[in-house]
């Protein structure tokens, strides 16, 4: 949705819980999606969900969309997303489960950025660039077990109980948006 992100956010919740048979005091908690993604529509579900929580004195729980692409995949696993610039977003998840620290790369930084990466396995790539990246690592491609806000929403009913921070975006590089260089002019009294 290129705009009114934030004019239809409600009402596509309402009507949400209108199908599902119940009210907003009805939820234990609240999942999110915290990116990476489009800058300006994680802000709007991130602030959305911990003001929901808030109200409702439930916890707001913070999922990365690598974690809902890894759930239930084959491991270890490289959950692979297109980002801004001929970038990718990426991130290793060991035979463990245990991710790595995601990080952004051209197709040519791949491999090498992996080579250092603990193995464990046949690497299997998921997402939405999987098969470009999985041609370059000769790995296999893996479609996702679940919608991505299916394993959301999952992973973050696992967590209710264990939630000790407020969701916050993931962002992996700084926002394009700078702070004016002038300073601000001064207000009379």
């Amino acid at each position: 949705m290129g705009r009114g992100q934030a004019e239809r956010l409600f009402p596509m919740l309402e009507g949400l819980l209108k199908q599902a048979g119940i009210a907003w005091r009805d939820l234990d908690g609240i999942g999110v999606g915290t990116g990476p993604g489009n800058f300006t529509g994680v802000r709007i579900a991130v602030a959305a969900a911990r003001g929901l929580a808030l109200a409702l004195e439930v916890p707001a729980v913070g999922v990365t969309m690598f974690e809902a692409l890894a759930a239930g995949a084959p491991l270890p696993a490289l959950a692979c997303l297109p980002a801004p610039r001929g970038q990718l977003a990426l991130q290793l998840f060991g035979a463990g489960g245990a991710g790595s620290e995601p990080f952004l790369a051209t197709p040519d930084e791949v491999p090498a950025r992996l080579a250092e990466a603990p193995g464990g396995g046949a690497l299997t790539c998921i997402g939405p660039e999987a098969g470009r990246i999985a041609a370059l690592l000769d790995a296999s491609v893996a479609l996702p077990v679940a919608n991505p806000a299916v394993a959301i929403a999952r992973i973050a009913a696992a967590r209710l109980e264990t939630v000790r921070e407020r969701p916050r975006p993931l962002y992996l590089r700084p926002a394009d948006a700078a702070p004016p260089k002038e300073a601000p002019p001064a207000i009379l009294p």
